[in-house]
């Protein structure tokens, strides 16, 4: 099994519908104070299901959703389905998308699913599809430090808050026993410090910041903003 096989499926990330919910409307909400103007371009990649990709919609002119996993897509298509506002891609088809075109790059707790080798094609392609003053938004990064437990410790903090603490507590427990934990322990995360990424950025023409606060629950985890370098 690979990751994007895990993905295509349900799965014990989410470790109820409350859950699901909250995070994803947390995720949308971020993305929306992201969008630089109400008729941008904006390509969300990775999204996953989007809960809440209708408000990220509403603030912009034009949404692409992107995921690996057509499970997902199928899902997203029939939610979507008949917004022109709203186009789901399949990573594939994203090259279809005019160069130079998007305002804004949202890629949200995916680089950890992706080799190094991937991740850096992808900042080409990215780096095609931005408009000189777009924004590519590199969200979720896990950094060398981490610990699985500060992951749970996160989750139980973001459960706290949203109603849903014993919910995250039997979550982690089946997470344990999961394919999950299994593919983790068989494939591992791919992860990067900020000096890394910021030097991985420059090398593929990007200037690129780490962002005071990541986006979502998880305050350990790292968020970088970058431009297309030169760009005014």
């Amino acid at each position: 099994m690979s990751w994007r096989d895990f993905w295509n499926a349900d799965t014990p990330i989410y470790v109820n519908e409350r859950h699901k919910v909250l995070h994803y409307g947390l995720v949308a909400r971020d993305i929306v104070a992201l969008i630089p103007s109400r008729d941008a371009a904006v390509l969300d990649y990775g999204c996953g299901e989007a809960l809440s990709a209708g408000r990220v919609a509403a603030a912009c002119g034009q949404l692409y959703l992107c995921d690996g996993a057509p499970f997902v897509r199928e899902r997203l298509q029939a939610r979507f389905r008949g917004d022109p506002k709203v186009i789901v891609l399949a990573p594939e088809e994203t090259d279809a998308i005019a160069d130079g075109s998007l305002d804004l790059i949202v890629v949200n707790s995916l680089l950890q699913y992706l080799s190094v080798e991937e991740f850096g094609e992808l900042l080409g392609l990215w780096r095609r599809k931005l408009k000189g003053a777009g924004r590519l938004v590199l969200a979720d990064v896990i950094p060398p430090d981490i610990r699985a437990v500060d992951d749970a410790a996160a989750l139980l903090s973001f459960a706290w808050k949203g109603g849903f603490l014993v919910a995250a507590l039997r979550g982690l427990a089946r997470t344990a026993v999961s394919d999950y934990r299994k593919l983790r322990a068989e494939l591992g995360l791919t992860q990067y410090s900020e000096s890394e990424m910021l030097e991985i950025l420059r090398g593929r023409g990007f200037a690129g910041e780490r962002k005071a606060a990541n986006l979502g629950h998880n305050p350990k985890r790292m968020t970088f903003v970058a431009r297309p370098a030169g760009a005014d």
